[in-house]
Parts: C-alpha cells; structure tokens; sequence
C-alpha cells in the first residue's frame, strides 16, 4: 500500500502529507495508512455473490480501537448490509459511539467510491466531523469530512423536544 495522495485536481502526490489539494487532517501518515491497510483486509471478507462489488471499511474509535467491516450481501437485495455499518454497528455494540474516522476500499480503480447515502446517515448519527478517507486499490485516497459528503443534515441534535 502506499502513502500517495490523489489531489482533487488530479495530482498524486507523496509529498503532500494531506488529502484534498491542502485540507489538513488531524490523523498522522500512520494512523492513514493502518486505516487504508485494514479497510483493504476487511474487503477480503466481504459476501457478495450478486454484485460482486467487494467493500472493506475500518472505523477508528477516539481512543484508537480500529473495527472493520465488510459487505455483506442477501438474495433479497434490500436486506443487505454495506461495509462501513457493519463497522459501525460492531463498534456500537460494545460500546463505542465516538468515531474519529473510517476509510472505505473497494477495486474500483477510476474513481474513488464514497459511502451511500443511507451509511452517511447511520454515521451522521454519531456527528458531523467524522474523516472519510476514500481509497483505490493502489493506495491512493483523498479525505472528507461527514460534514462535506452530506451538509445540512439531519441528526439526533434536531430530535430535541424544547
């Protein structure tokens, strides 16, 4: 795996220690890579004998506990279940709600694959500053914010009975 960084213009970059052309990020280059490495391993895992689209997520605690997930697909379409809530949904379950990040690998070369809309919702759950990183096969991956893949969102905050 390596440490480049597709710019949003298209530039690789090994040198520029951050994604999206200069938006800074608090993760470290490690703490990157472990991510794309497990979101890469977890793929391998993934169930989907109809789409065969194979999707690996590694969520990141804030105290560093690192829980992948994969897709898992089911003959009835709908119910199937995509990477990055499965990562969710096992740290949840033993009592994590505070996530600093999750990188989501698939074998699409071209292009990077972000989250679907309902996984961006299921995350905006837990807040709004949550790091996407996305990333290809070759390593190369750019980072977003929750905030910047789904603004004005609708979150717990907005439950608030005044």
């Amino acid at each position: 795996m390596s440490n480049r960084v597709s710019c949003e213009d298209g530039v690789t970059d090994t040198q520029c220690g951050h994604a999206n052309g200069g938006q800074v990020t608090s993760l470290g280059p490690e703490i990157i890579q472990e991510l794309l490495v497990n979101s890469h391993e977890a793929k391998k895992f993934a169930y989907c004998p109809y789409s065969k689209f194979r999707v690996g997520a590694a969520l990141l605690t804030h105290d560093g506990k690192v829980y992948l997930g994969c897709n898992v697909e089911n003959a009835c379409y709908t119910l199937g279940t995509c990477a990055e809530r499965t990562a969710i949904q096992k740290a949840v379950s033993e009592g994590y709600k505070e996530f600093k990040a999750i990188a989501v690998a698939t074998d699409v070369e071209s292009e990077f694959i972000s989250p679907c809309g309902a996984c961006r919702q299921v995350m905006r759950e837990f807040g709004q500053e949550l790091e996407i990183i996305l990333t290809k096969s070759d390593g190369t991956y750019i980072i977003k914010t929750l905030h910047q893949m789904l603004p004005m969102s609708f979150g717990p905050e907005k439950l608030e009975i005044k």
